[in-house]
């Protein structure tokens, strides 16, 4: 067992141990300063703290098991890991300038604290599969976060859907009205690209849940420790199989990078649709004062900024996934320097898209539509003309012949200033003679959007539908 704690400071101020770097003895010679500076990690990789705490204080139990560690060592060990992690959570860890890295900050200050016995904690590992097994556990716990944050604007879309259930808006196709549809359709149609990315984020999890720890730096360790065990204890589902593989292997960060990619990608397609909304020409919606910002000239700006630095931030996130996988490309077996870089990328990767989840989640809950003016861009042309086309396929026409008769009426009215809205039987009779009793009445947006029944569509069962099986998802989740 170590001396007591309060005696480490008194014992290193006599020069009866040092703090050493983790490699050294074959070096005669200093580091560089400025090359410590370039290769070191602590300024990023510092946040990977509770897993590196956690790490050692659970392969310092398997050393214990093993015979490597006495109980009264595997106390000290255990105790010291707990005050520096205390020191961290609360803000109180004073960083020194020898600590390139998370690793070697945690093994300094636990060695002020314990004395040399702290340097047991290192055996039979390497910073190698510590790194590995630490960001492993901060890519499982992101993914979760990044679950849970999507969860809450599933939960907004649905709760706006339902608010606006009754209100029938343009569809667009290439950025043109199409057909009609429920704005509630529309909003959902984020809530299942939503369910698709959480299905991705599960996934990455499974792929990150496999422990490097115990593969030494590259070759395995000669410690008997049952690393299945050591996985179970971790949160992990098993040990790796290959010790090489296993400290080279970064997919697990390509593949939550590419998840939190997709994600941002949805969620800009989402903030594009509310900039759209919000804008004077659609005018159907309007923002929250409280997700909205204004201009330092114009007095009458209402700006998305939320929505707009989302869709920007989300070029930045597609930029780390590039960075990760170029990083990977051309490196040999098995640990090499370059993976130091992945942490960056992922830390930003995954903040970025909990950060923009969480100010979409604020603005789709503070976005409020204009029901007449819903009416009003409906009604405004030619949304309902397959609609036209469809009531004579019902009469038997074939639809190519269906489709051109309702072009023609189409181009008609156009050339005399006219919509759809209004039309009689007989106007379009005159204009075709395929079309007879009842067929104005096809063109009705709420007559189309009561057609479209099928499981998916937009009518209102179907909707209703959409919205309770999506309930179930949230509650079973």
């Amino acid at each position: 067992m170590g001396p007591p704690a309060e005696s480490v400071g008194e014992e290193r101020a006599k020069g009866r141990w040092e703090v050493v770097k983790m490699w050294g003895g074959m070096f005669d010679g200093e580091t560089d300063e400025s090359f410590a500076q370039f290769s070191t990690s602590i300024s990023f990789d510092a946040r990977l703290y509770p897993y590196d705490v956690r790490c050692s204080a659970e392969w310092t139990k398997a050393l214990a098991a093993a015979g490597l560690v006495t109980p009264d060592e595997q106390k000290s060990i255990l105790d010291g890991l707990e005050k520096v992690r205390l020191e961290l959570e609360g803000g109180n860890f004073s960083f020194v300038k020898t600590d390139e890295d998370i690793h070697t900050a945690v093994e300094r200050r636990l060695t002020e604290l314990i004395g040399p016995v702290a340097g047991k904690m290192r055996t039979g590992r390497s910073r190698n599969d510590q790194v590995a097994t630490d960001t492993r556990m901060f890519a499982i716990d992101a993914c979760r976060e990044a679950i849970a944050a999507a969860e809450s604007l599933q939960r907004a879309l649905v709760e706006k859907a339902k608010q606006y259930i009754d209100v029938v808006v343009p569809g667009h196709t290439h950025l043109q009205q199409a057909q009609p549809v429920l704005l509630a359709h529309l909003l959902l149609a984020f809530f299942w690209m939503l369910e698709r990315d959480k299905a991705l984020l599960a996934v990455t999890i499974g792929s990150s849940s496999v422990m490097p720890l115990g593969s030494g730096a590259l070759a395995g360790t000669p410690v008997p420790v049952d690393r299945d065990r050591l996985a179970r204890r971790l949160g992990f589902v098993r040990a790796s199989e290959n010790s090489v593989d296993a400290v080279s292997d970064r997919d697990f960060v390509s593949d939550t990078v590419y998840a939190a990619a997709r994600l941002m990608v949805h969620l800009s397609r989402l903030a594009e649709q509310v900039i759209l909304w919000c804008s004077t020409e659609f005018g159907l919606a309007g923002l929250d004062d409280a997700w909205s910002t204004g201009s330092s000239l114009m007095p009458q700006k209402k700006n998305p900024d939320g929505a707009e630095l989302v869709r920007g931030k989300s070029g930045r996130v597609i930029g780390d996934l590039v960075s990760c996988m170029a990083m990977m490309k051309g490196l040999p077996l098995a640990y090499n320097r370059d993976l130091q870089e992945d942490k960056e990328a992922l830390f930003e990767a995954v903040d970025t898209a909990v950060d923009s989840l969480m100010v979409m989640t604020g603005t789709v809950r503070g976005l409020t539509f204009d029901a007449e003016r819903a009416k009003e861009l409906t009604g405004s042309g030619f949304i309902t003309a397959t609609d036209l086309a469809d009531s004579l396929v019902e009469k038997g026409v074939e639809f190519p012949a269906a489709h051109r008769a309702a072009g023609e009426v189409v181009s008609s009215l156009i050339s005399k200033g006219r919509t759809l809205e209004g039309v009689t039987d007989e106007e379009l009779k005159s204009l075709n003679d395929m079309f007879g009793e009842g067929s104005a009445a096809s063109v009705s947006a709420d007559a189309s959007i009561a057609r479209k029944a099928s499981k998916g569509g937009t009518a209102p069962s179907s909707v209703e539908a959409q919205i309770e099986a999506a309930e179930g998802l949230l509650a079973g989740a």
